[in-house]
C-alpha cells in the first residue's frame, strides 16, 4: 500500500531541514522520560540523529514523553566514552561540554552555526572526568537560583535552540535537504515513508526503489 501524498508532503517537510552538523552526546543518563524528553527536543530542533554512551541495548526512550520522537531521530549508541569521542570528531563535530569548572566559559559566548556537538551528563553526577578531559569546551548555562543544575532534558533544549537561533540569523538552517547527504535523504526519506518495507530491503541487502513524486513506489521497468 502506498503512502498517501499528503503524509509524504509532511515527511519531506520534516526531512528537508534535518542536520547531520548539529547533534548531542548524552552520558550516564539512564531514566528513560529524561532521554524521551532529549529525543523529543532533538526531533523539535532537527537533530538528524542524537548519541548516548550506554551499554548495549540499554538505551531506553520509548514512552510517553518521546510522543514517537524515536521514529524520526537516529539513535546511535556508543559503549565507551573513547569509541564516541572518536567517531564524532572523525565527523569533525567540536564537543561542548555542559560541566561547572574553572574553565567554563557561558555557553552563549560561542559559534554553533556548523559541526556541533552538545555534551551532557546525569543532573546529579555531570559528567565523567574522563568526558571532561576529551571535550573541546567546557561550557554553563548561567543561573542565579539556589539549585545550580537544570534537568538534562531542559540544558539539552537551552543550548540547541541556541544553535538554532544563531544559524537561523545567518541563514544557515537548511531548508531544502542540504544537511544531509543525497545518499542519505533519500534512504531516510524511503524508511520514514515505509517502515514495513525498509526492514526487508536492508535484510537481503537490496537497494531502496526510488520514490515518484507523491511518494509511490516507481515500477522497475525491464528491457
Amino acid at each position: 500500500m502506498s503512502i498517501l501524498p499528503r503524509r509524504f508532503e509532511r515527511i519531506k517537510n520534516v526531512l528537508n531541514c534535518r542536520m547531520k552538523d548539529l547533534t548531542v552526546l548524552v552520558e550516564a543518563v539512564n531514566k528513560p522520560h529524561n532521554l524521551s524528553a532529549i529525543l523529543r527536543t532533538c526531533d523539535a530542533a532537527g537533530v538528524f540523529e542524537a548519541n548516548f554512551i550506554c551499554e548495549k541495548n540499554q538505551v531506553k526512550t520509548f514512552n510517553s514523553t518521546a510522543q514517537g520522537s524515536q521514529k524520526w531521530v537516529n539513535l546511535i549508541n556508543h559503549e565507551t566514552t573513547i569509541s564516541a569521542v572518536s567517531e564524532l570528531k572523525k565527523k569533525g563535530l567540536k564537543l561542548y561540554g555542559t560541566t561547572l569548572n574553572d574553565k567554563s566559559i557561558d555557553y552563549r559566548n560561542f559559534d554553533y552555526t556548523e559541526n556541533t556537538c552538545f555534551v551532557l551528563g546525569a543532573e546529579k553526577w555531570g559528567l565523567s572526568n574522563e568526558l571532561i578531559s576529551q571535550v573541546d569546551e567546557s561550557i554553563f548555562i548561567p543561573m542565579t537560583g539556589m539549585v545550580q543544575s537544570l534537568n538534562v532534558s531542559v540544558a539539552a533544549s537551552i543550548l540547541l535552540f541556541e544553535a538554532i537561533r544563531q544559524r537561523q540569523s545567518k541563514g544557515l538552517l537548511p531548508l531544502n535537504g542540504e544537511g544531509l547527504s543525497t545518499t542519505e535523504y533519500q534512504n531516510t526519506l524511503f524508511e520514514w515513508s515505509y517502515p514495513e518495507l525498509a526492514p526487508i530491503y536492508k535484510k537481503y541487502g537490496n537497494k531502496y526503489p526510488n520514490l515518484n513524486k507523491n511518494g509511490e513506489i516507481k515500477k522497475v521497468v525491464k528491457n
